[in-house]
């Protein structure tokens, strides 16, 4: 497959976005990586895929985090800053994220804040972090159980996505990841929504474990990076179009935050929420898709913890919750709603 360049037009701020298999074993030559480098990635990714970045690094050290949200802690960010000092790295150094949003996340914020900011690149290896986290600049750590609470608007110097880094994740991992594509698409894209309609998802599954490039998810993410490289062109830092990226997530951060102790995973929990933010007819679209990749379409998290956590999460004005709703696919709406008719959607759709 050939590669794939998409720009992210931001000003003094642009950067690429390489879409290409194979693309991380070419680290050397598509990074600027001659000068020290803090490669952070963590115990779930393979271990040559951290290795292959430090190789062609000037000189680097390899930091591993334990696997999971948790990692996005201020104990893992002094952690990482201390690694920079310690390897005396300076403004022209950089840090490489190699793994999963929480790798991008916890990287690109201590990337951002030590010596008041040092180039970042992301190479991401999950579906969920090559559709959406790795790009848009959003790098934060969690804060008593409050996700992202704490961080800076932060863009990568540039973006490595390899497909081929997929053939490592279980089925569950990659639909977890494709629920934000979902999402997009629901949003923004009604062909690209039919696509999903049309993904024959065992073949694709049977494509990444022969260890081939598999075609119907590579132009999924293509089409996903597009999608938010156009709003995150618009709206930077969330003052507006942006915000429409959260379909899904206003419910869907209460759910998770309920539902990680049972082991929920973000993309999950996403589904959950678009479920009662969407109308009937949509919803009778994408309920196939969800249950086709293997994502829950049922909900037992109770209503009162669901809705403290998102009462939490969400910034409210006047006392109302600005959430997306999706009345035809490819299309969106933004309502303003208290918490108690959010709590209403929520309980009429999985408690009715």
């Amino acid at each position: 497959m050939n590669r794939e360049t998409i720009t992210l037009s931001l000003g003094e701020h642009s950067y690429d976005i390489v879409l290409e298999p194979g693309c991380l074993s070419n680290a050397g030559s598509l990074l600027n990586l001659n000068r020290k480098v803090l490669v952070v990635t963590d115990s779930g990714v393979p271990e040559s895929y951290a290795d292959t970045v430090a190789a062609s690094a000037l000189a680097a050290e390899v930091v591993r985090i334990p696997e999971g949200e948790s990692s996005k802690s201020f104990d893992n960010y002094r952690l990482l800053l201390r690694r920079m000092l310690a390897l005396g790295m300076g403004r022209g150094d950089c840090v490489a994220a190699v793994g999963g949003g929480v790798v991008g996340d916890l990287s690109g914020f201590a990337a951002a804040c030590y010596m008041r900011g040092i180039d970042f690149y992301n190479i991401p290896t999950t579906v969920l972090s090559q559709v959406d986290s790795s790009i848009g600049g959003k790098t934060a750590i969690d804060l008593d159980g409050i996700k992202n609470v704490v961080g800076a608007f932060y863009q990568p110097r540039c973006v490595l996505v390899d497909p081929a880094t997929l053939s490592t994740l279980p089925r569950r991992q990659i639909a977890n990841g494709l629920a934000e594509a979902v999402k997009m698409a629901l949003c923004f894209d009604q062909e690209a929504f039919a696509r999903f309609e049309a993904l024959d998802f065992e073949a694709e599954l049977n494509f990444l474990a022969s260890g081939k490039p598999s075609p119907g998810l590579v132009r999924i993410i293509s089409d996903a990076l597009h999608l938010k490289k156009k709003v995150v062109e618009e709206d930077e830092k969330e003052q507006g179009l942006r915000r429409v990226l959260n379909f899904g997530h206003t419910l869907g951060h209460g759910i998770e935050s309920v539902g990680s102790k049972n082991g929920m995973l973000h993309g999950e929990c996403v589904a959950l929420g678009m479920l009662p933010m969407c109308s009937a007819s949509v919803r009778a679209s994408l309920l196939p898709v969800l249950e086709k990749l293997g994502l829950p379409v049922a909900c037992a998290a109770d209503p009162d913890q669901v809705m403290q956590a998102v009462i939490h999460d969400k910034k409210q004005y006047a006392g109302k919750i600005r959430s997306i709703f999706v009345e035809t696919a490819g299309t969106y709406t933004e309502k303003e709603l208290t918490p108690e008719e959010l709590r209403q959607l929520y309980t009429e759709y999985f408690f009715s």
